[in-house]
């Protein structure tokens, strides 16, 4: 049984296509990463995903629950940490968690909230009004809400969003422990240096749709723009290879970055090197990051 099952849903406000047949499966256990520019439906998708919004076709389930027929079943499966800070500024941060808690049916629940409060550095704030807190803590706090039920499927939409780098250390570490006990994580954020570190898998949408669904290593060994660069202890580069060089001019004396798209073909490279009498002194294969493809596939609205 899949984590959760996206199948063929839209969505429109008005004349707006948030969302147009969009289908995934995420499996059980998966870290999942869900990525697009602004306005390309991530947020309309999570608000379905966690029953908020009806889709106006398709369907989605959680653990096999439908998410509009089967609700309640659904929503004890999911934990979502929302990307607004949306807080109730009457109780404290122990007071906030006992409370969601008692959404989920759950007493005597503190146990599973001191280990939540101190994975995510709040044990010292347990007492603290939720309106005396900084940003940053309130975000923590959201995470610890999502958390408090034990959800087997975990959703973060931008979780460190203006936070500092301590937070974002704390929660990888905590989020990366739950997934490695089994948990599924679904992870929305701008920062693609989080999502390529983190992500066995991503989907990119564009526009409403899915322009990219793939393992992270085979999307990264995929998408042109890794760069071999080598430097010739003596020789030249042949003429057939000066099409590849990426920049109008090689970076100095002798050394050249040229493009490659594939692996594959830094072993024809080498060759017509070696056939040029040319010399390698040093040679280093740069791949391609996360946001390189990013702009790649957003360009072309598709892989």
């Amino acid at each position: 049984m899949s984590a959760i099952q996206i199948s063929k849903v839209e969505k429109s406000y008005k004349s707006l296509k948030a969302l147009g047949g969009v289908s995934l499966t995420i499996e059980q256990g998966e870290f999942f990463g869900l990525l697009g520019p602004n306005g390309a439906g991530k947020t309309t998708l999570i608000s379905t995903i966690a029953g908020l919004i009806r889709p106006d076709a398709g369907s989605v389930s959680i653990h096999g629950h439908d998410v509009a027929t089967d609700f309640r079943a659904a929503r004890r499966k999911l934990g979502v940490v929302p990307q607004e800070l949306v807080f109730d500024p009457f109780f404290t941060v122990r007071e906030t968690l006992r409370l969601q808690s008692g959404y989920f049916g759950l007493k005597n629940n503190d146990k599973w909230i001191d280990e939540v409060m101190e994975n995510l550095d709040l044990t010292n704030k347990a007492d603290a009004n939720m309106r005396a807190l900084s940003g940053g803590m309130k975000r923590r706090v959201l995470v610890a809400q999502a958390l408090v039920h034990k959800p087997p499927v975990i959703v973060l939409d931008e979780p460190t969003a203006g936070v500092d780098v301590e937070l974002r250390q704390t929660l990888w570490k905590f989020i990366s422990r739950l997934n490695r006990e089994g948990h599924t994580i679904v992870l929305t954020t701008h920062y693609l240096e989080e999502a390529q570190a983190m992500c066995q898998r991503v989907a990119m949408l564009k526009s409403g749709k899915v322009v990219a669904l793939e393992k992270m290593s085979a999307l990264l060994r995929r998408i042109s723009g890794s760069q071999l660069n080598v430097h010739l202890a003596s020789g030249d580069l042949p003429e057939g290879l000066r099409h590849l060089v990426s920049h109008d001019e090689h970076l100095d004396g002798n050394k050249y970055s040229l493009r490659v798209n594939e692996y594959s073909e830094v072993e024809g490279i080498l060759a017509r090197l070696r056939e040029s009498g040319a010399v390698i002194d040093d040679m280093q294969l740069q791949q391609a990051d996360l946001e390189d493809i990013f702009l790649q596939i957003m360009e072309r609205g598709t892989v």
